[in-house]
């Protein structure tokens, strides 16, 4: 409702809408002044119209105007846009981005914001600050073993997973909502088990360009809505992010890969044999189901994604793109495993019947439910620092793929339509160096091929000059 309070000659007008991020009051307010020789009643029963237009103009989203602070904004924009328009882990990511963006210059009114403010905040980015994570500050291993309590019952009472609480055990850096949530399940506030974490070393150069490019978003939105007139991102040199070549194998370590997957359990070896075969997404294979697979034409449908965020575990979401929807023929090989695995999986839900849930996954947990995708990756992250292999990681496998194709002739248009990518150009970006190289080889082949025979000079006297 609004309120109205005479001021001398004029009336001030405000209208609450809704809170802010610390929880205070939004509000908006106008002055009104009747004009000259109104009287005083029919100015007030004017004011009161003047208010209930007011008000209906702030309800229903006229009034938002370049005075909104941008943290209330952004928050508008999360709600109105980013999770009507964009997938759960993009908006999950932007949040995160959040944590540093609303200390800079969330204070401050959308039109204030200019080049100067945004410089100055990409340059704090470059120094070594806190990164909105925190650390465990005790031994909580030990802390647990003194009240009697295992892992998982923590994990089950906080509705933490056990790889965040063994990312715990090791000091690592979690987010924030699980610090909160493992210290309220010990009844103890946050600060008693955990501490801000710091960065290391200072943000890459593409980690700045994420920030610059979510501000920009979230400016030329406000642009489109009114807000403001215009973006001021766009009089500001985007942070110039390196073309970083690809962590891959070779195929001599391709193929040594395969033979150390030979003794390991046959869900992960099943797995990571999948993955550098067919160059799919760890969130592609964790999606698959068996009726995605075709065993007679060794084809697999790719039709979704398995994710997680903190806030929802794990769940299942469209492909990355309209692209990343695809069919892709699989080696014979990678296909005799699956059908293996199929066979081991078969006895497992057997033995499992009292508390196996038929999900139609392919990858799954003791139990049947989706495998955890943290679970896949950190297992190869241990298996492969027991290796003699680079310290690659598991998106390492699809780079590999991509490299190992190209190397071999194949066309770019061929691997992106393999990858999902939108167009070959992003291929062609990413794997700049593995086309350059597949140029060159293919240049010294037609060299050797097409060589021309040296010339001999002939033989006999010279011709007089006439």
């Amino acid at each position: 409702m609004a309120h109205i309070k005479k001021r001398g000659d004029s009336y001030l007008i405000r209208v609450g809408y809704g809170y802010n991020m610390e929880g205070k009051q939004i509000s908006k307010h106008m002055t009104w002044r009747p004009p000259a020789g109104m009287s005083k009643a029919k100015a007030d029963r004017e004011a009161k119209r003047q208010a209930a237009l007011f008000e209906e103009q702030v309800k229903t989203g006229m009034m938002v105007d370049g005075s909104i602070k941008f943290a209330d904004f952004a928050q508008r924009w999360f709600r109105d846009y980013a999770e009507e328009q964009l997938r759960p882990r993009t908006v999950a990511r932007y949040q995160d981005l959040m944590v540093r963006i609303n200390p800079a210059i969330g204070h401050m009114s959308m039109k204030s914001i200019g080049p100067v403010q945004l410089m100055e905040f990409y340059h704090t980015l470059t120094e070594v600050h806190k990164n909105g994570k925190f650390c465990c500050r005790i031994d909580m291993k030990k802390y647990l073993k003194k009240k009697r309590m295992t892992k998982e019952e923590l994990a089950q009472k906080s509705g933490v997973s056990l790889t965040t609480l063994s990312s715990v055990y090791k000091r690592k850096n979690i987010d924030p909502a699980m610090a909160q949530r493992i210290s309220e399940a010990l009844g103890k506030p946050v600060e008693y088990f955990f501490d801000p974490a710091y960065d290391d070393k200072p943000l890459a150069p593409k980690t700045i360009l994420h920030y610059h490019r979510l501000i920009s978003s979230i400016m030329s939105t406000a642009v489109k809505w009114q807000v403001i007139v215009a973006n001021p991102c766009d009089r500001v040199a985007a942070p110039k992010a390196k073309q970083e070549e690809a962590e891959c194998l070779d195929a001599e370590q391709a193929r040594h890969l395969l033979e150390l997957l030979d003794g390991v359990p046959i869900q992960y070896r099943t797995a990571i044999s999948m993955l550098l075969f067919t160059g799919m997404r760890r969130g592609e294979l964790l999606g698959l189901e068996w009726k995605d697979v075709d065993f007679t034409k060794n084809i697999i449908s790719i039709r979704r994604s398995s994710l997680y965020l903190p806030s929802r575990g794990t769940f299942e979401d469209e492909t990355k793109n309209s692209s990343s929807r695809r069919v892709i023929r699989v080696p014979a090989s990678a296909m005799e495993l699956l059908k293996t695995y199929r066979h081991w999986q078969l006895e497992q839900q057997m033995g499992a019947v009292d508390i196996w849930q038929n999900t139609g996954k392919i990858f799954t947990a003791a139990d049947g439910t989706p495998m955890h995708p943290d679970v896949l990756s950190g297992w190869f992250h241990d298996f492969i620092r027991t290796t003699d292999l680079p310290p690659i990681h598991l998106h390492s496998l699809r780079h590999t793929n991509a490299t190992l194709a190209i190397a071999n002739g194949i066309a770019v248009t061929t691997v992106a339509g393999q990858l999902g990518h939108a167009s070959p150009t992003t291929t062609m970006k990413i794997y700049a160096h593995a086309i350059q190289s597949a140029q060159a080889a293919a240049a010294d082949m037609m060299d050797e091929l097409l060589k021309m025979p040296t010339s001999k000079p002939k033989r006999g006297r010279p011709r007089k000059a006439i």
